[in-house]
């Protein structure tokens, strides 16, 4: 009986989750509101409060989401003079960008907000954690943590254009320049 009621909620949730990301290329985030989502998600108000508190929480839980989902293909990365390791990862992360409607919408209307600042405090400390043990001595840690949050502006400035022109150029083709940028211009400095 508990696999069926978990199996319900887990589908709700889903329901709720794609609603929302439907209406999304719709809406502004702003002006989506609980109605919206119950409507699309073809399920009863009383379904969305078991789930969610308002819109905010939803946001929230589809924040930390896209976040765990990030940090996840993040753990499988680790930098090296690889090309194709290095291209495996940021072409999972520009296809996981594209498919993900909350987060292309987020790069599309870049606005000051938790999860920009929440996302880019996780990769800068993934970053220093991954490179403490291969930064060379020739750097300070300051001069370390410059360059490591100049590799993510630069990353997600390139995210950004990309989402902004609707994804024209292919996974591929973006990954290709991440990947040039990283290795010959971040990886060096840091090995």
């Amino acid at each position: 009986m508990n696999d069926i009621l978990d199996e319900r909620y887990h589908v709700a949730e889903d329901a709720i989750y794609d609603a929302f990301f439907l209406i999304l290329k719709e809406k502004e985030l702003d002006k989506i509101t609980v109605s919206d989502v119950i409507k699309k998600a073809g399920i009863v108000r009383s379904t969305f409060y078991n789930h969610y508190e308002n819109i905010p929480d939803l946001v929230t839980a589809i924040e930390d989401r896209t976040i765990a989902d990030i940090f996840s293909l993040m753990d499988t990365f680790h930098p090296q003079n690889d090309w194709d390791l290095c291209k495996s990862y940021y072409l999972t992360i520009c296809e996981y960008t594209m498919t993900n409607p909350f987060l292309a919408n987020l790069f599309q209307n870049p606005r000051e907000d938790a999860f920009f600042e929440k996302t880019v405090t996780m990769f800068h400390r993934y970053v220093k954690k991954v490179t403490q043990n291969t930064a060379s001595s020739h750097h300070s840690k300051e001069e370390l943590s410059y360059m490591i949050a100049c590799s993510i502006g630069s990353t997600i400035g390139v995210l950004h254009k990309w989402a902004k022109d609707n994804f024209q150029d292919t996974p591929d083709y973006v990954a290709n320049i991440l990947t040039k940028t990283f290795i010959s211009g971040m990886l060096p400095n840091i090995l």
